[in-house]
C-alpha cells in the first residue's frame, strides 16, 4: 500500500543528537564517561521529553550532583550545540514530500521548552503538517500510547503511515501497530525507501 502520510522522528533523523560527542569535545572522553556512569543524564532528558520543565529539571539534577554541576548545566545552557547540525538531505526529503502534497508529521521525544528553543534555530520544525511532540503529549516513544495518539489525531493508522526513526525500539513499537517503517541509519537509505514506496522519484529524492 502506498502510504498516505510520512512520519519523521527528529533527533538523528533531521537533526543530529549526540550529547556524548558534545561532552567529549568539551571535557574529554574520560571525564564524560565518568559523568555518564555516575549521573543518569538520558533519564533526566526523558523527564524533559515527558513534559517536565526543561530548565527546572536540568538545574535540579545539577544541584543534586554537585561534583558535575557545571557540566550538567551545559545540557541546558549549551543544548543547541548538542542538537546539531541539521542533516541536510533528510530536510530536503521532508520538503520534497510536502511539495508533492504528501502530509508529513513529526513524532518525536522532545521537551516543551527545548522544542521551542530548537525551533528558533531550525524554523522547519514549525513546518510539519501535524506535530506529535512527546512533551506536550505527556508520553514518550516507544510507549504504545503515543502511537495510538498519532493515529487518533491524524485519522490514519496501520500501513497508511510510513515512519522513520533511528531507534530500533521505536521502530518495533510502530511495527507492532502495523505501520510501515524504516530504521534510519542515514538519509541515503531513507531516500531509497521513499522512492520504493512510490512517494518520490529518484530525482525528487536526490
Amino acid at each position: 500500500m502506498k502510504p498516505a502520510a510520512v512520519v519523521f522522528d527528529i533527533g538523528n533523523v533531521l537533526i543530529e543528537w549526540q550529547p556524548e560527542r558534545f561532552y567529549d569535545s568539551v571535557i574529554g572522553e574520560d571525564r564524560r564517561r565518568a559523568m555518564f556512569a555516575e549521573v543518569d543524564l538520558h533519564g533526566m532528558n526523558d523527564l524533559v521529553d515527558s513534559g517536565q520543565h526543561f530548565t527546572d529539571t536540568i538545574y535540579a539534577a545539577a544541584e543534586a550532583n554537585p561534583a558535575w554541576r557545571d557540566e550538567i548545566r551545559m545540557w541546558h545552557d549549551r543544548w543547541i550545540e548538542m542538537a546539531a547540525p541539521v542533516i541536510p538531505r533528510s530536510l530536503r526529503l521532508k520538503e520534497a514530500l510536502q511539495a508533492k502534497g504528501v502530509p508529513v508529521f513529526s513524532l518525536t521525544n522532545f521537551g516543551i521548552q527545548s522544542y521551542d528553543h530548537a525551533a528558533e534555530h531550525y524554523p522547519f520544525l514549525r513546518a510539519f503538517d501535524r506535530d506529535f511532540i512527546s512533551g506536550h503529549m505527556g508520553m514518550i516513544k516507544p510507549d504504545a500510547a503515543i502511537y495510538a495518539a498519532l493515529e487518533e489525531g491524524s485519522g490514519l493508522s496501520g500501513d497508511a503511515l510510513l515512519f522513520t526513526d533511528d531507534r530500533i525500539d521505536n521502530i518495533n513499537a510502530a511495527n507492532a501497530r502495523g505501520w510501515q517503517t524504516h530504521h534510519f541509519t542515514g538519509p541515503d537509505g531513507w531516500a531509497d525507501r521513499l522512492v520504493a514506496a512510490g512517494l518520490l522519484t529518484e530525482a525528487e529524492a536526490a
